[in-house]
């Protein structure tokens, strides 16, 4: 089992600039850019307050993932952690037809454009959402809190909700489904 531990931030447009800047100055690795297709299904023994399965699409292929809120107690930090498993999937479509032959069904979706750094021991990535930009910070606490630092982020607001919780609030529904696209 793994832990993911991360803290995200909502950014405006000007904030993503002066964060490429500061990315490139620190030294930080660019990994990439990726277009994503995200689709959360519902249904077996899901917990849709606390777990999610999510079919990641990528250019290169795609990811299973499942992800479970850890209890903390009276934890009033900003970085979040919880439980993540994930598996590369060589073909998205069987694996689809799969999840729902076993009960699954689709009941959310989101795009994003993702860029991806490193950063010493973290990975940050900057994220666009149909609904807004948003920086993600991923690695130990400490990690975490000194890149936030470098980056001089500060004044950016901190969004605790997951990319599931606001494209329930700022997507829309569709066909049973609830979604978040870019439009074409």
């Amino acid at each position: 089992m793994g832990i993911e531990t991360e803290k995200k931030l909502r950014l405006t447009s000007e904030q993503v600039r002066r964060v490429n800047e500061r990315l490139v100055e620190i030294g930080a690795v660019r990994r990439g850019e990726d277009f994503e297709e995200n689709t959360l299904y519902a249904g077996g023994t899901l917990d849709p307050q606390s777990s999610v399965l999510r079919l990641r699409r990528v250019a290169d292929g795609a990811v299973l993932t499942y992800k479970e809120v850890l209890t903390l107690t009276s934890s009033v930090s900003t970085v979040k952690r919880r439980r993540e498993d994930e598996t590369r999937v060589e073909d998205a479509d069987a694996l689809a037809a799969i999840l729902e032959a076993l009960g699954f069904t689709p009941a959310l979706v989101y795009e994003k454009r993702r860029a991806t750094w490193e950063v010493a021991d973290a990975e940050v990535v900057v994220d666009e959402l149909p609904f807004g930009l948003f920086l993600e910070i991923e690695g130990e606490e400490s990690e975490i809190l000194e890149v936030e630092r470098l980056l001089d982020l500060s004044a950016a607001e901190v969004e605790m909700a997951t990319y599931p919780e606001l494209t329930v609030r700022f997507g829309s529904k569709r066909d049973g489904m609830i979604e978040a696209r870019f439009r074409k």
